[in-house]
């Protein structure tokens, strides 16, 4: 296992060029690259990021989801085709990146108006999955409050539908939904692809990993029960920690643990 940060950690306070440009700084080995505009959908950009990124390696992709995810399971055939065309630069991106996995959200999950047809996303998050593999890119559903993999039980059901599919553990999403992290990990087993690890305090309030009451130590013998070797990449959200130096200090002693666990 190894530590990284994503670039969505610096959200609305570094572009991501500038982040990666920072982790390359910072020694950080790997990370995941958060896509926030349709401009940031384009190969100009990508090769940007890889230029500023250096030796970082990026294992992940990551995208705001309302900007199209969830069009990707539209009704009307419309919007679904101008959906797979921004999933197809997004693909691209991450080749440019040589990312090999893809966060994915999905369906949103809109009060009053959505309606869960587990066989129906099952089906077309299939063809989601295929259009990824068609550019050596898996797709990774993660656990997400607000959207279709909100509590556990959804991902056995996809993978039904989809097999190759892989998962991405959100330790703050686990909180936010009441459900154990430990619950969600049981489900995606050895599909797990990464980890998006944050912190609490004994208040309830979101910090940085190290900050709070977390036991990592469970988490990391929990992680390896389940034969997992990937990253721990930190996400929080940038309003969780005052200065850049506070994640730089975050990410080391995140890789502390990590090494001392072994």
């Amino acid at each position: 296992m190894q530590a990284g940060i994503s670039t969505a950690t610096l959200f609305l306070r570094r572009n991501n060029e500038d982040a990666l440009a920072l982790f390359k700084e910072w020694g950080v080995p790997v990370c995941e690259v958060f896509l926030t505009s349709f401009c940031e959908y384009e190969p100009s950009f990508a090769r940007l990021c890889a230029e500023k990124k250096g030796a970082v390696r990026a294992h992940s992709v990551h995208v705001l989801n309302t900007q199209f995810e969830p069009q990707l399971y539209a009704e009307h055939p419309r919007v679904v085709g101008d959906a797979f065309s921004l999933l197809s630069r997004t693909m691209e991106c991450a080749n440019i990146l040589g990312a090999k996995y893809y966060t994915f959200h999905g369906v949103a999950r809109i009060k009053r108006t959505y309606r869960e047809n587990l066989e129906r996303s099952g089906k077309q998050t299939q063809k989601i999955a295929k259009a990824c593999e068609r550019s050596g890119v898996s797709l990774c559903y993660e656990n997400v409050e607000w959207a279709l993999y909100n509590r556990p039980g959804v991902f056995s059901v996809l993978k039904e539908y989809c097999p190759a599919l892989r998962g991405v553990l959100d330790l703050k999403q686990a909180r936010i939904t009441g459900y154990d992290y430990f619950d969600y990990l049981k489900e995606m087993g050895p599909s797990l692809s990464h980890v998006h690890v944050s912190d609490v305090t004994a208040e309830g309030k979101m910090c940085l990993p190290g900050r709070g009451v977390t036991d990592f130590a469970l988490l990391l013998k929990r992680l390896r029960d389940v034969g997992f070797d990937g990253p721990l990449l930190i996400e929080n959200y940038s309003g969780d920690f005052g200065e850049e130096d506070e994640l730089k200090a975050s990410f080391e002693w995140l890789s502390d643990t990590i090494e001392h666990s072994k």
